[in-house]
């Protein structure tokens, strides 16, 4: 076999280490890149938990999710949800406007930080379910999804309660049921 003048037995040597070496890099990268599934530890779902959750009753309509997110990891932040109960659900907050507390979509999802608890509450902070797909009664259970930033999800099975307060106004004119 005939060896190439200008490649000289240090240079192909080193020259070898460095395919190597950027072979190893190649694998490491595929394992951590941006498509990569993130890992467990780095899931917020892993790290947050739902308290005293609870659904108010509602036959048709709108109802929503209430309880305790306690976020026991790094910070994170609650983007969405979603449930077979309804055909919609939404982050929702209290806002003051034109001297009235209104409920609207919360824009950006609930910032979540590091061992912080976020209440969800009536009147206050909580996931609206819109478009009830049939009666939610006192008794039964409600399973929705929570959505976080980094893709992860945690499901939250709550109670349905009676109660009759949360009969606030939304800035597009619905009324909770």
């Amino acid at each position: 076999m005939q060896r190439h003048p200008a490649i000289t037995p240090a240079l192909g040597a080193a020259l070898a280490a460095l395919l190597l070496l950027s072979g190893c890099a190649g694998t490491a990268g595929a394992a951590t890149g941006e498509t990569a599934a993130p890992t467990a530890a780095a899931e917020a779902a892993a790290s947050v938990t739902v308290e005293e959750a609870w659904v108010k009753a509602a036959d048709d309509g709108m109802t929503a999710l209430f309880g305790n997110v306690v976020n026991d990891g790094p910070d994170a932040t609650l983007v969405g949800a979603s449930t077979d109960a309804a055909e919609m659900a939404e982050l929702h907050e209290t806002v003051e406007s034109d001297g009235t507390m209104q409920m609207r979509q919360k824009e950006g999802g609930f910032e979540l930080p590091a061992g912080e608890t976020l209440a969800l509450e009536p009147g206050a902070n909580h996931v609206m379910l819109m478009g009830l797909t049939g009666p939610v009664q006192a008794g039964d259970e409600v399973t929705v999804t929570l959505e976080f930033d980094d893709g992860s999800t945690l499901e939250v099975t709550a109670p349905v309660k009676d109660y009759a307060g949360a009969n606030e106004q939304y800035d597009d004119g619905h009324e909770a049921h």
